[in-house]
C-alpha cells in the first residue's frame, strides 16, 4: 500500500504526538478510511519529512505518532523559477497553481493586468487565496515536494517588475523571438528565471514595453496561440529542461 504523504503546519519532530487539523482529518479518516497504526509520511513545508503513524483516532481527529525523520528523496530543482501570472476566472488558476507546482515553481505570483476580467473584493480575495493555497498544498503532497511554493499577495504588475530580480526575466508575446533566441543571450547558466503570462488576450503593449525597460525579453512558443492556462506549464518546462532538472 502506498504511503500517503500529508501536509501539516505544526512542528514537527522524532516522537511528538500531533493532533492534525480538519482538512487531513476528514481526508484521512473519510477518502482514505485510515486505521489506528497506519504508516504515513508527514512535511511541514520546510524541506524535511517524517514517518509516522496512526495513534488514535476519534470523530474529530486524528493524531499522529511522528516515528522518525526521513532523508528525502531531493526533488527541487537547482533552477529557482518565479511565475508572475496574470488571475483569470473558473478553475484555470487552480489548473495553473497546480501544473507549476509539479513542475517545480518557488514562486507564484498572481498578477493583476489590463485585460483581465476578474474581479475581487477583499472577501472574494482571501477566500480565493485559501483555495489556491491548498490547491498547491495537494500538489506538494502528490508530487513529493516538501518545500512549499510561495503564493505572493495579490499585485499589479507595476507594482512587481521593479522587484525580480531573477538572472532571467521573460514575459510572453506574440510574435516574439523564440526561447532559443532569448536563450543565446545568457553566457552562463542562470540561477533563477521569472516568466510573466497575460491573461486570455495577453498583455498590454504598453505592459510588454514596462517589462522590456525592466529588463524582460519577450519571448514566444510556437507559432500557435495559447491559453492562458498551457503558456505557464510550458514556460516552466522550457526553463526546467534548460537549466533546471528535466
Amino acid at each position: 500500500m502506498r504511503c500517503s504523504r500529508i501536509f501539516t503546519d505544526k512542528a514537527l519532530a522524532k516522537s511528538a504526538t500531533v493532533e492534525l487539523d480538519a482538512r487531513n482529518n476528514h481526508y484521512l479518516m473519510h477518502v482514505l478510511r485510515v486505521k489506528q497504526g497506519q504508516a504515513l509520511q508527514l512535511f511541514n513545508g520546510n524541506g524535511r519529512e517524517f514517518n509516522a503513524k496512526v495513534k488514535a483516532l476519534t470523530r474529530k481527529s486524528v493524531r499522529v505518532l511522528i516515528v522518525e525523520e526521513v532523508n528525502p528523496t531531493v526533488v527541487e530543482s537547482p533552477l529557482h523559477t518565479t511565475l508572475g501570472i496574470a488571475i483569470s476566472k473558473g478553475d484555470r488558476m487552480d489548473w495553473v497553481i497546480q501544473k507549476a507546482t509539479e513542475l517545480g515553481v518557488n514562486v507564484i505570483q498572481p498578477l493583476v493586468s489590463e485585460r483581465i476580467d476578474v474581479k475581487l473584493n477583499a472577501e472574494r480575495r482571501e477566500k480565493k487565496f485559501s483555495h489556491w493555497q491548498a490547491t498547491l498544498i495537494s500538489a506538494c503532497e502528490q508530487s513529493g515536494r516538501c518545500v512549499l511554493p510561495s503564493l505572493q499577495p495579490l499585485k499589479s504588475i507595476d507594482e512587481w517588475l521593479p522587484n525580480d530580480n531573477s538572472d532571467c526575466k521573460l514575459v510572453l508575446r506574440a510574435k516574439a523571438n523564440s526561447f532559443e533566441q532569448v536563450k543565446s543571450h545568457f553566457t552562463s547558466t542562470p540561477q533563477s528565471a521569472s516568466v510573466i503570462i497575460g491573461p486570455e488576450g495577453g498583455l498590454s503593449p504598453e505592459e510588454i514595453t514596462i517589462a522590456v525597460t525592466q529588463g524582460y525579453h519577450p519571448v514566444g512558443f510556437g507559432s500557435r496561440v495559447l491559453r492562458t492556462e498551457t503558456a505557464p506549464i510550458v514556460a516552466l518546462s522550457i526553463l526546467q529542461a534548460s537549466w533546471g532538472d528535466f
